[in-house]
């Protein structure tokens, strides 16, 4: 067993993937969390408190899908806050091999955009890197509440998705942060940049009178 976990252990590649995101300022300070999931069905998830623009392999722990820590490099790693987004995310998603959750400005204030638990998002090009190739597309992004108390947020997507699945793999969690999901880390890291990108063209398109641009 511990051959196989080594032999794919994603790490350096989730390591440099919290660097590119922390240059472009969207896991900032320690904000945010990388994991991916190992063929035994544990997972390796960044450790709490720690700067997403330097991270070695011993600043990750590997956790089971119930909550177990099943190693932890140094006495000083801890799991992050958020593990329980991750579990959610793997316990309701079969296929999923990597969930990553940063924070970035414009996704704090495309949450404040809508009342209700979802918003529209705009029906542009990008939208076909989360997997929608319609030529009009209506894509609703859910939205839940920033609890105090994260597993109350996990507990909410597994309502939520169980009822109602999701159109696309991400959501947003109010005044937090975007998650999104894929079939490898590669997958995941270009659905954050996707995110991102509706995500600024949404709060761009707020600020702006677009009659005056297309007019």
């Amino acid at each position: 067993m511990a051959n196989s976990i080594a032999l794919n252990d994603p790490r350096t590649l989730l390591a440099a993937h919290a660097k590119t995101f922390y240059d472009r300022g969207w896991m900032w300070g320690t904000a945010g969390n990388l994991s991916a999931q190992l063929p035994n069905g544990s997972f390796w998830i960044t450790a709490s408190g720690c700067s997403k623009g330097e991270l070695t392999p011993e600043q990750f722990v590997r956790m089971s899908l119930d909550g177990t820590l099943q190693e932890c490099p140094t006495p000083q790693a801890k799991p992050s806050a958020e593990t329980s987004i991750h579990q959610a995310v793997y316990g309701l998603f079969p296929g999923v091999q990597a969930c990553y959750h940063v924070h970035s400005i414009p996704a704090n204030l495309v949450s404040r955009l809508s009342t209700t638990p979802q918003i529209l998002l705009p029906a542009i090009e990008m939208i076909k890197g989360m997997g929608i190739w319609d030529e009009t597309p209506q894509v609703f992004l859910d939205i839940f509440p920033n609890h105090a108390q994260v597993s109350k947020i996990a507990d909410d997507m597994r309502d939520r998705f169980h009822q109602s699945p999701p159109q696309i793999p991400a959501c947003l969690i109010q005044d937090h942060g975007v998650t999104v999901w894929g079939a490898s880390p590669e997958e995941a890291r270009n659905r954050v940049e996707v995110m991102e990108f509706i995500f600024q063209y949404a709060i761009s398109a707020q600020s702006i009178d677009l009659q005056k641009v297309l007019g």
